[in-house]
């Protein structure tokens, strides 16, 4: 049975770092499993791989989608599934790394058959949302089910949106349609699962910097750029555009934040980011976590030791 990798953690953990290593070493391609680097031209704030870095080994699922166009979990299941058989064909280890949660589930574990979407209803919802704020959709949501607005927080409005919708169009709650409704696991496969935890105060810091040096390499001007190329992305709710550090850009540009406030906002929000990027994660059992960042000799030791243990059908 072939092997796949999966490299989770909180940004700024190093996964790039551990990625690389291991991938040099175990004869492997990488997937990357983050929902903006799928989207072409957004490249400072999304800590893509460097030129460098994909030309010394190839990586799938980055640039793959045009950033005014929708992009979903399902569609990344798919197109991450044929990229993971495709390095198995040709005798290579696929790794899949990266820190959107949602994706590494919908890739591993499929995602339930949901209802349609309902734009007139999104739409009200979002009305709602700009009226009386995200906290009032997310409390409709907990009326109707309790359960999923736990998983879902406050201030994610595309999720909340979407747990309403799949409430409203079933009749029935998304956290019991998810546990009744078969899903589509990806079988075939001897799957590892590796979690970095490093010290929060230390991810904390390193967050900060990494932000810092994605405002003064150029945030701003990137997001001015993209404006300009795709003059639909403002219309896009939830889209890219609303990831972090281009949410603050915009903000600036139309000069609702200073570039100091802007910068500091982006920062508390990766900082929160994090935080619910490893409750996510750890709520995985086969997640094998190891303390520290990806870019320590200890931690690429033991994933090492980690891997070297695995057969490889």
């Amino acid at each position: 049975m072939p092997l796949l990798l999966c490299i989770a953690g909180p940004t700024a953990s190093g996964k790039t770092a551990l990625t690389m290593q291991l991938a040099q070493q175990f004869n492997a391609e990488i997937v990357s499993c983050d929902s903006i680097a799928v989207y072409r031209d957004f490249n400072i704030g999304t800590a893509k791989p460097s030129p460098d870095e994909r030309a010394r080994i190839p990586h799938h699922l980055v640039d793959v989608a045009a950033p005014d166009e929708p992009f979903t979990a399902g569609e990344y299941s798919r197109q991450a599934r044929a990229a993971v058989r495709s390095i198995v064909d040709r005798g290579k280890l696929p790794i899949v790394a990266g820190g959107t949660g949602l994706y590494l589930r919908a890739l591993i574990d499929g995602l339930f058959p949901g209802p349609q979407r309902s734009e007139h209803l999104r739409d009200r919802l979002r009305r709602i949302a700009e009226r009386k704020g995200n906290g009032h959709v997310h409390g409709i949501l907990r009326r109707l089910d309790l359960g999923s607005s736990q998983k879902i927080h406050a201030n994610d409005l595309p999720k909340a949106i979407r747990a309403i919708e799949v409430c409203i169009a079933s009749r029935q709650k998304m956290t019991d349609l998810i546990n009744a409704r078969s899903r589509d696991p990806l079988i075939g496969f001897n799957i590892v699962r590796i979690g970095l935890d490093p010290d929060r105060a230390a991810l904390y810091d390193r967050i900060n910097q990494r932000c810092s040096h994605m405002f003064a390499s150029g945030l701003v001007s990137e997001t001015r750029s993209l404006l300009a190329q795709y003059p639909r992305l403002q219309e896009i709710p939830g889209g890219p555009l609303a990831a972090l550090g281009y949410r603050q850009a915009v903000q600036h540009i139309r000069g609702e934040l200073s570039y100091e406030a802007a910068l500091a906002a982006a920062q508390q929000g990766h900082r929160n980011y994090a935080k619910r990027q490893l409750t996510w994660f750890r709520r995985d059992p086969e997640m094998q976590w190891l303390p520290g960042f990806g870019d320590h000799p200890a931690v690429l030791f033991r994933a090492q030791q980690i891997l070297s243990r695995q057969p490889r059908g």
